[in-house]
């Protein structure tokens, strides 16, 4: 599933590509988006992210929101042939924006911008006051905690496992166990690697690929996901992998307290 670094890549290139220009058609090619309204005409102003939400904001106010889920991805293509697994397209003078999804668990949503206070995005604004009041005693393992949308906005397994080999600490501890020192490190490496994901245009482990149809090149950067029996780069231990709520976790033993 994409994640934040991701989807603020996919926000970066449309801001780039599509504000300031018009709709001029959109088209659905999947019955389970029979929903989205016709956008033909209106004309994008702004391109947001929402933890792992592609926000398109429109001229009257509505929002395009695109949630990818687990396989979808958009695709700039000046040709309007929908491509293949298309479910969706918008058309402008230059070009389309296509939403492919194999596994069709994308949605779209169009409504009207409602306000936003963002308290939760370590890439826009992140209250560590509030953060540590509400969310450090609860006795939910940490990795869990780091992949709550309503704890940390757009974090997902293979940053969580990044974040905390990353921090030292051990993806098993329960939240409350963690000292204020500790919660400061998991804060600064977790902003650390999220930039560099976007730096690197996001992680192309599975199907991720950016607006151009490019693979990212993140994948380079990772020290524990997907390494099981290779050697940590901090201590020279052996990582690990765990299953921690039906998912893999990767982690040093060695080095991860």
């Amino acid at each position: 599933m994409p994640e934040l670094p991701e989807v603020e890549t996919l926000c970066r290139q449309l801001q780039e590509k599509v504000c300031g220009r018009k709709i001029l058609a959109s088209e659905i090619y999947d019955a389970k988006l029979a929903g989205v309204k016709n956008l033909k005409g209106r004309a994008v102003t702004a391109v947001e992210r929402r933890g792992k939400t592609v926000t398109v904001i429109l001229d009257n106010g509505d929002c395009v929101f695109i949630h990818l889920r687990m396989t979808g991805r958009l695709l700039w293509q000046e040709s309007s042939d929908r491509p293949k697994y298309g479910r969706w397209r918008m058309t402008f003078k230059e070009g389309n924006i296509f939403l492919i999804d194999p596994r069709r668990f994308a949605t779209i949503k169009v409504q009207k911008q409602t306000p936003l206070k963002i308290q939760n995005d370590l890439m826009v604004c992140f209250d560590k006051k509030t953060f540590l009041e509400k969310q450090t005693k609860r006795t939910v393992n940490v990795k869990f905690l780091l992949m709550d949308p309503k704890a940390v906005a757009g974090i997902g397994n293979i940053y969580a496992c990044e974040i905390l080999h990353r921090a030292g600490i051990d993806p098993m501890r329960k939240a409350s166990s963690l000292s204020g020192e500790e919660w400061e490190k998991v804060f600064v490496k977790a902003r650390a690697i999220l930039e560099k994901g976007v730096e690197k245009r996001g992680t192309s482990v599975s199907d991720w690929h950016d607006l151009y149809g490019r693979r990212g090149e993140n994948q380079f950067e990772l020290k524990v996901y997907q390494r099981e029996g290779k050697r940590c780069s901090i201590c020279g231990g052996t990582i690990h992998r765990i299953k921690q709520g039906g998912r893999s976790t990767f982690y040093c033993p060695g080095c991860q307290k």
